[in-house]
């Protein structure tokens, strides 16, 4: 059960309407590192998880993510306010108008066209939000994982978001939203570590004969050695003969077939092979001849 309570999380104090700017702050409303997109994957998380701890951390953090997306989304209504009016009453001629909401950037003129200057459901482009940007795989050792990053990401885009205004109360509440990115990531990692057996994820252990091998497949000028792929966990294989058939096979695709089956294969393969005896003009040999340049001499030629 949810209910609503009237005073945000966080106080909105907008000094200037700025539509460009809240066309930039889509992003974090409709996008896939918006508030939307965290307070749906952590809902869904939370409804299939098994682990009463996990449980109620999950649904804690998606509840407070919707309490972000009203912050956000107040602080797009905000921005957009005093070019809403204008619009709405037509206060302005047409081309003064028009200039006035395309000139602050990035098309805020066709968010308010569209939208009426409210927040929607896009991020800052105009793509549509969509449930495309859940990752939840239902694994918790995964999904937490995904959630850390998730919530890295967030906290990059509103630092970014931060350094486009001067405003400071549009700062201040992206400076809120962004430092809660780092509470999440922290309630996260805690609950990922709290798995005394999270790596691998899952629960199947990888092959010992390739689990610890790094296969050098980028030789040349750049080559690094670090933790990442050298010391004694590390097998570090740099012949390329090596890195082909790995498994010690032929390093071909095989597949059995009936006799029925096999048969059908080679009649289709005998009816589709191709005549390496063959030079057919093509139809771009045909279209080259007919698009001939002059040169100084007075012959043509040909591209």
């Amino acid at each position: 059960m949810f209910m609503h309570n009237k005073r945000l999380q966080y106080t909105v104090r907008v000094g200037d309407t700025n539509p460009g700017l809240a066309n930039l702050l889509l992003e974090q409303f409709g996008g896939p590192q918006g508030e939307l997109a965290a307070a749906m994957r952590y809902f869904t998380q939370a409804v299939a998880e098994e682990d009463p701890g996990r449980k109620d951390m999950l649904y804690d953090i998606a509840t407070e993510e919707l309490s972000h997306l009203e912050v956000i989304g107040s602080l797009i209504a905000m921005l957009n306010k005093g070019a809403k009016g204008q619009l709405a009453e037509g206060v302005e001629k047409e081309a003064a108008m028009y200039r006035s909401l395309q000139g602050a950037g990035n098309d805020s003129h066709v968010t308010q066209v569209l939208y009426g200057g409210g927040p929607a459901l896009v991020n800052s482009g105009g793509q549509l939000w969509n449930a495309g940007y859940i990752d939840s795989i239902g694994e918790p050792t995964a999904d937490l994982r995904s959630n850390i990053a998730a919530e890295a990401r967030a906290k990059i885009v509103y630092e970014r978001l931060i350094n486009l205004t001067d405003d400071p109360g549009v700062k201040e509440a992206l400076g809120f939203l962004m430092t809660r990115e780092i509470a999440h990531q922290k309630s996260f990692e805690k609950a990922l570590y709290s798995i005394e057996s999270n790596f691998p994820p899952g629960k199947l252990a990888g092959d010992p004969r390739f689990t610890n091998v790094y296969f050098n497949m980028s030789q040349g000028d750049g080559d690094m050695r670090g933790s990442w792929n050298e010391g004694d966990q590390w097998q570090f294989v740099e012949d390329v003969s090596k890195m082909m058939a790995a498994d010690g096979g032929s390093g071909l695709a095989t597949a059995n077939m009936s006799p029925d089956e096999l048969k059908a294969v080679e009649q289709m393969a005998m009816r589709t092979q191709s005549d390496p005896a063959m030079n057919p003009t093509t139809g771009a040999e045909l279209g080259a001849a007919n698009n001939s340049v002059v040169g100084k001499d007075g012959r043509g030629t040909m591209h």
